[in-house]
């Protein structure tokens, strides 16, 4: 049985249906009640335990592969072999585990949103209770400060305004009201209603509780959070796909290695240890670690940008991000109302500024206003005196206590040089009526050294307007005229507000209304939280990176549609000037909201289902999604999309806990400085892959060869090098040189550049051709100069095992000179490295030296002799080893040559 629709609900009917009075419930029903229905705690859905999330880590093709090899290293007695390769499955294992045990975090920060206690009517007194005890049919009284503690349709509402930007992202405090409101309007404009973990900011109120715990708004968004897949990233989707190619293909070839070893009689342990060292040859065991540590300097250097990573994927994954959702409030904008526009019947007056700074002028006609008309001088002096909000100063930072919106006419009222504290001195108040959702105005009365009393109004135009009629009858103002002009101000997507004034005759009562005859029309006052300058160049930056940003926000539609226009969201490339609603996503099937997520940049007036439908309707057209949100609201997308970007100042506890990336300054340009930090990752992987596979190939390729050509010597297959050197090359030297990769700088044409495709493999055409080719130099030096020295050796008068480990150690040495030549091609793989700076990234030198530091070590050391079966080299060895290296790099050179005489060409044909 579905709830009713309480915000629509005569109160009649509402209380009727929860068998209680508006005096609250006795205690002995509220225990009933509390049996039945449950505490008032959101549950937490048991989440795996952590040895399933362990045992998941090793659910890996190439993890199988590697304990595989191990194992078997193991049983032929290559002790050292295995235990390298189980030290990097421990190490992935260690990383996986801890990352993915916070993945529940978000569910229980929902917990922690609900207040402590709370005051609720029991027996007909007011008594305070544990907010967990709270039942529907409870009648809590609310008060300023409070956090409303279960939703409740409200009653006896006295100028209630609650701040439900967590739930809803209003960026407003909403006014409430006791009338019921229409049985489909969306959470945002249920104003009969207060939620579960939002804040009363002014004003008080009884409400009757409706639904507690699970029923309430915040356990449906719990529901929807745990219900939610949490998708794989482009890069791990890319690396699952690498993976699974890579062990079907070590798989096919280490038992066609064992075959035919077996074949050609070579012995059985021979043919075994030979799949093996294809095995561990072919795996690229350095690879998980240089993504992570590549993924860590980008963590790092997102860090200074003010992004902060939750999650490694999340780096490279902006890289690929097509389409960006963005909150307005506080990420486009400022999140601090400004005045913009004074409207008079003389004409508009336009102020500078932004923000609650007090600096600023006054221009009409693009003229500075000085000296201050009497008419402006008394709009701002009734926005001053008929206001509760206070300007402060902290550190140099502006700030308000109070409602943004008073706070804003405090700073216009400072900008034309009025000075608010004097004011309120001079003017002090003696009686008020409060704004109230009924009343639509509040209105204050002041004693003047000139009159007894004063009146001060403001609030909604049309009934600021409606309250003076008198004044208008002779007047050049008309009431149509101030409707328009207040239409016009709503139309450019600002909160419009009037101000009257009245000055009776003597001594009055604020409650009479005898004043509003005497009611003087002061104008018309418009604002609007400006955009932040920074994130309309960083809107602009994204769109000519080829990334779509779309505006999802709780606010009207109207001021939707303005903010939009004014960072060039709007009436851009095939972009109309359309806002979809809400209603509209939640009216439209599936595949129509695919159709409407492509035509318009803005929604508004969205609920948090509507907020994961839209995602999943961008991730169908097959877009990769970046979430932006500060509310637990956003929480259940957040966690849906590919990234998901949280606010790290104004956002709730359940949003940075769902997404992958906080915004330490809530600025919508850190995404745009984080998504150009995410492609030079990006980059820098593909570098480092380019360098790293074909070093794993042309392993493979030379066992390959051995295990083909090579001959049985003193009862033993020769093989030109062993599995602990392929370890050496593999986890020691290719790391070493392979991290500099992840430190390049940006390329210049980054932010240029499309979005690379969601599906296009990790491998590109380009890459594999590229590894085949350094692989196939790889080997074929490497070979050539092992029987060379093996056979210069031999006949020399060198033993059959001196000669081979002599063999094996220039092999060896051949390999690693040609990795650090390689390393220099592979800091562009198109353009030479001198072109890009020679000496742009020094770690890559300090690399190359290391390495070669290592590898002296590894031939002339007695302990790395023994270790790795190795013997030292004398000076012609060492040239004819970098001989082949440089021939390599010449190789390669001429090869990137090729592909940037193609790539013009083509582009050359495109333009004709």
């Amino acid at each position: 049985m579905m709830d009713p629709d309480w915000h629509s609900l005569p109160l009649k009917d509402v209380f009727d249906r929860l068998r209680t009075t508006p005096q609250g419930l006795s205690t002995a029903d509220a225990k009933s009640q509390l049996r039945e229905t449950g505490p008032n705690v959101i549950e937490r859905t048991a989440g795996p335990p952590w040895y399933q999330i362990l045992l998941h880590q090793l659910a890996d093709p190439i993890v199988y592969v590697l304990l595989g090899a191990g194992l078997l290293a193991i049983l032929i007695g290559k002790v050292a072999d295995s235990f390298v390769i189980l030290a990097v499955v421990v190490l992935n294992t260690i990383i996986g585990f801890v990352q993915e045990m916070r993945a529940s975090q978000a569910i229980a920060a929902l917990s922690r949103m609900v207040p402590q206690s709370a005051t609720v009517l029991r027996d007909g007194n007011p008594t305070t209770i544990l907010a967990h005890e709270v039942v529907p049919g409870d009648v809590l009284q609310l008060q300023a400060g409070d956090q409303v503690a279960a939703d409740m349709r409200l009653f006896e509402v006295n100028g209630l305004q609650v701040d439900e930007s967590p739930l809803t992202g209003e960026s407003l405090p909403v006014d409430k009201q006791e009338t019921a409101v229409e049985s489909e309007a969306v959470i945002g404009d249920r104003l009969s209603m207060a939620f579960g973990g939002t804040l009363v900011t002014a004003g008080t109120a009884d409400g009757v509780v409706v639904a507690t715990g699970a029923a309430s708004e915040l356990g449906r968004i719990s529901r929807l959070l745990s219900e939610t897949t949490e998708l794989q990233t482009p890069l791990t989707r890319r690396l699952a796909r690498l993976a699974r190619v890579i062990t079907l293909a070590i798989l096919v070839v280490a038992a066609l290695i064992f075959l035919v070893g077996m074949w050609r009689d070579n012995p059985f342990l021979d043919s075994a240890l030979a799949a093996i060292t294809l095995a561990v040859a072919s795996i690229p065991e350095g690879l998980p670690a240089v993504i992570t540590i590549a993924s860590a300097i980008g963590v790092q250097r997102m860090a200074r940008r003010q992004a902060i990573i939750r999650h490694l994927p999340a780096v490279e994954t902006l890289g690929s991000t097509t389409v960006i959702c963005t909150d307005k409030t506080g990420t486009l904008t400022r999140n601090e109302m400004t005045v913009e526009t004074l409207w008079v019947p003389e004409g508009e007056i336009e102020l500078s500024g932004v923000g609650y700074a007090p600096e600023g002028e006054l221009y009409r006609d693009g003229q500075t206003l000085d000296p201050l008309p009497e008419d402006i001088q008394q709009l701002l002096i009734a926005g001053v005196l008929c206001n509760d909000a206070q300007l402060t100063s902290e550190g140099g930072r502006w700030s308000i206590v109070g409602d943004p919106t008073e706070g804003a006419l405090i700073v216009a009222a400072y900008k034309a040089a009025l000075d608010a504290d004097r004011l309120r001195q001079t003017f002090p108040r003696n009686d008020e009526i409060p704004f109230s959702s009924e009343s639509q105005f509040m209105a204050t009365l002041h004693e003047t050294p000139v009159h007894p009393a004063t009146v001060y109004v403001k609030g909604a135009p049309e009934v600021i307007a409606k309250m003076s009629p008198a004044f208008f009858d002779g007047q050049p103002m008309s009431i149509e005229a101030v409707h328009e002009a207040a239409h016009e101000l709503a139309g450019r997507g600002m909160r419009v507000l009037a101000m009257a004034m009245a000055t009776p005759a003597s001594d009055t009562e604020l409650e009479a209304l005898s004043w509003q005859h005497e009611l003087r029309f002061l104008g018309l006052v418009g604002m609007t939280d400006p955009p932040r300058e920074e994130a309309v160049k960083a809107v602009r930056s994204c769109q000519q990176a080829g990334i779509i940003v779309k505006m999802v926000t709780g606010d009207h539609a109207e001021t939707a549609r303005a903010i939009g226009r004014s960072i060039g969201l709007l009436d851009c490339a095939d972009i109309g000037d359309e806002v979809v609603t809400g209603r509209q996503i939640e009216a439209a099937s599936d595949d129509e909201l695919i159709t409407l997520s492509s035509s318009t940049n803005v929604f508004a007036r969205v609920a948090p289902e509507h907020k994961l439908r839209l995602v999943k309707a961008l991730q169908a057209d097959g877009q990769v999604v970046a979430m932006t949100g500060d509310g637990v609201n956003d929480a259940p997308a957040l966690k849906r999309a590919e990234i998901g970007v949280a606010m790290g100042i104004n956002g709730t506890a359940v949003a940075r806990e769902a997404a992958d990336i906080v915004l330490a300054d809530d600025n919508f340009a850190t995404i745009s400085a984080a998504v150009e930090e995410g492609r030079r990752v990006y980059d820098n992987l593909a570098k480092s892959l380019a360098f790293i596979l074909p070093t794993s190939l042309g392993q493979s390729m030379i066992i390959l060869v051995a295990v083909l050509f090579f001959p049985i010597t003193d009862g033993h297959l020769l093989m030109p090098i062993e599995p602990v050197q392929i370890l050496w090359v593999n986890l020691v030297v290719a790391i070493a040189l392979a991290l500099p990769l992840a430190l390049e700088a940006r390329e210049p044409e980054l932010m240029q550049r499309p979005p690379r495709p969601p599906n296009e493999p990790l491998l590109s055409t380009f890459l594999v051709l590229r590894t085949f080719l350094v692989g196939a130099l790889m080997t074929a030096g490497a070979v050539w100069l092992f029987f060379r020295e093996y056979h210069a050796d031999l006949l020399a008068g060198v033993s059959t095992d001196q000669a081979r480990s002599a063999a094996q150690t220039a092999a060896v040495t051949t390999i690693i000179l040609f990795q650090m030549l390689y390393l220099l091609n592979c800091r562009s793989l198109t353009q030479t490295f001198w072109r890009i700076g020679l000496f742009s990234n020094r770690w890559v030198y300090i690399g190359i030296f290391a390495t070669l530091g290592l590898q002296l070590a590894f031939v002339y050391l007695a302990p790395f002799n023994r270790l790795f079966h190795t013997r030292p080299l004398d000076a012609a060895d060492w040239v004819m080893s970098a001989a082949v290296a440089l021939g390599g790099f010449l190789v390669i050179s001429m090869e990137k040559w090729f592909w940037r005489r193609k790539e013009s060409s083509s582009k050359a044909q495109e333009h004709v």
